[in-house]
């Protein structure tokens, strides 16, 4: 058995009267990638910033690290090696026990957060305007790395997230993928004995997700690295982690195997709501020939949308799928009236009228644009606004404080929550929600307007099984009882598969193929899903 690297000990964290984690204890051994799973809430990302040694203290128990320190400098190691010689200034590494939250320390907590790294969810934590290699060599210089050999050591990083390919482009212009493996690089940079990743590829298409695993898992083994993973995913957690620990309501439910902490956690899955046999209405939406263009320093001419011609009908859940990079999200937010097409018509139907999106104004996209509701991938809530003043606020309508609250709760319910925990929620901050609990507080922020389209930008990215089930199940209810539309742009194709009407497949920003969910995703090649 490897030595122990961390040691968690009866660990409780409480937010005012919630308690989070509730006498949570395990150990890590060094070079072990170990998985947490559990349901939005559980306390996944609170337990995986403690251990970081970020954000607020816990208000119980204790995170040890078996660590061995340089006599010298301030370098630190695995504890088996302790006894040997420090690689930066030939000092001698002791072997040392850091109580990551006792606030005696000394220092020591900042010593073992330099040889661990983190990779969040959602948060690329680029320098957008920079170049892949120019992202690598920031984090290179902020290790202090020798900067005669920095540009090999960024190159070396470059290879091994596999793009060199895309080393002299912007990163603003790389998909969400080829982001999240410069994010790697960068990471990798460090040097860490321990590597957090906090839902690392919770947006990203099933083949690229699959591509970071294995990134991850060789950067682990090549670099003798420990790693921490949480995610919603049972697939995820099965691929990755040597060891699985199962979190419910801030307790460890299961602790072993992978494929057995999986079998405890999809147990209790429920039946979701069938989507068949459901009357559409006529046409409500009828896009033809549009086209968006941009000039990109690296790749010319890019024609992120390329003459695509759809039409979408009312209470149809019409889905638009394709790999990174085929234009999915630039086509969702040219419905949306963000983003103006090149050329092209983009009709919406409201009322009797057809109003064009493509033509600004009052009474085109204007008038368009206060019947669809958005809710893309980066959301974003007020922090220091309660659910219901967030909620309340982005309809910017004064209400009755009964009538705010029963709006309020109503619309919580369509975005997965119960009665219970609607109620229980409206008066939390954003900062005292899960990650995933977020989303459907955001996904409720575009219901409350009550439009008639909605547009849904990777709705599942962060979420576990159980509620993916209940936001199925809420927008279907959306659909039947407020007559509503859904456009769904997801690389989730389990949940497409349950949920949409229709699909529509991108490559390279054309629609190729167009048809009933299941026909077209039994069409699906690797050329469709891949990395681009």
């Amino acid at each position: 058995m490897p030595d122990p690297f961390i040691s968690v000990q009866k660990l409780c964290m409480e937010y005012g009267d919630t308690r989070v984690l509730n006498s949570v204890s395990f150990e890590i051994p060094e070079g072990e990638v170990i998985g947490i799973i559990g349901r939005s809430g559980a306390g996944k990302s609170v337990l995986m910033h403690l251990l970081r040694g970020i954000e607020d203290p816990p208000t119980a128990g204790s995170i040890v690290y078996h660590m061995a320190a340089c006599n010298r400098c301030t370098f630190m190691d695995v504890q088996s090696r302790a006894g040997g010689r420090c690689p930066e200034c030939g000092g001698t590494l002791d072997a040392v026990e850091v109580d990551l939250w006792d606030e005696k320390t000394d220092g020591m907590k900042s010593r073992v957060m330099n040889r661990t790294a983190i990779m969040f969810q959602r948060t690329f934590a680029l320098y957008g305007d920079d170049r892949v290699i120019e992202n690598v060599l920031h984090a290179l210089d902020d290790v202090r790395y020798p900067p005669e050999l920095a540009i090999n050591r960024a190159a070396d990083l470059i290879d091994q997230v596999k793009l060199s390919h895309r080393m002299m482009h912007i990163a603003r212009d790389l998909s969400g993928g080829e982001k999240q493996r410069v994010v790697l690089a960068r990471q990798l940079a460090k040097n860490p004995a321990m590597l957090f990743a906090d839902e690392p590829t919770g947006t990203l298409d099933p083949v690229t997700a699959k591509l970071v695993h294995g990134m991850l898992i060789e950067a682990a083994r090549k670099n003798r690295m420990g790693m921490v993973v949480t995610s919603h995913f049972s697939q995820t957690i099965e691929d990755m982690t040597d060891r699985a620990i199962l979190l419910a309501d801030g307790k460890i439910q299961a602790i072993g195997s992978p494929k057995s902490v999986i079998r405890s956690f999809t147990k209790d899955h429920r039946e979701m709501v069938d989507a068949d046999n459901v009357e559409l209405g006529d046409k409500i939406l009828a896009a033809r020939d549009v086209t968006k263009r941009y000039i990109s320093v690296d790749r010319g001419m890019v024609r992120a949308v390329n003459t695509v011609t759809f039409d979408v009908a009312k209470k149809e859940i019409f889905g638009i799928i394709g790999k990174s990079g085929a234009g999915k999200t630039t086509l969702s937010r040219i419905i949306a009236g963000i983003i103006e097409p090149t050329s092209g018509e983009m009709n919406i139907l409201i009322g009797d009228d057809w109003v064009d999106m493509t033509k600004p104004g009052v009474d085109e996209r204007g008038r368009a644009k206060e019947y669809i509701g958005l809710l893309h991938q980066e959301y974003d809530l007020f922090p220091h606004r309660t659910v219901i003043d967030n909620l309340t606020d982005s309809i910017g309508l004064e209400f009755p404080k009964e009538l705010a609250i029963r709006k309020a709760v109503i619309t919580l319910k369509m975005a997965g929550f119960s009665q219970e925990k609607a109620r229980a929620i409206l008066n939390r901050f954003p900062g005292e929600l899960s990650d995933g609990e977020r989303h459907r507080v955001a996904l409720a922020q575009v219901l409350i307007k009550e439009p008639r389209i909605v547009v849904l930008d990777e709705p599942t990215g962060t979420m576990d099984p159980i509620t993916k089930q209940d936001v199925k199940s809420s927008i279907l209810h959306a659909r039947d009882e407020m007559d509503e539309t859904f456009i769904v742009v997801s690389h989730d194709m389990d949940f497409v598969s349950d949920i949409c009407d229709r699909l529509a497949l991108m490559r390279g920003g054309k629609i190729i193929d167009i048809g009933p969910a299941k026909e077209i995703l039994a069409k699906i090649t690797a050329e469709d899903t891949k990395e681009g």
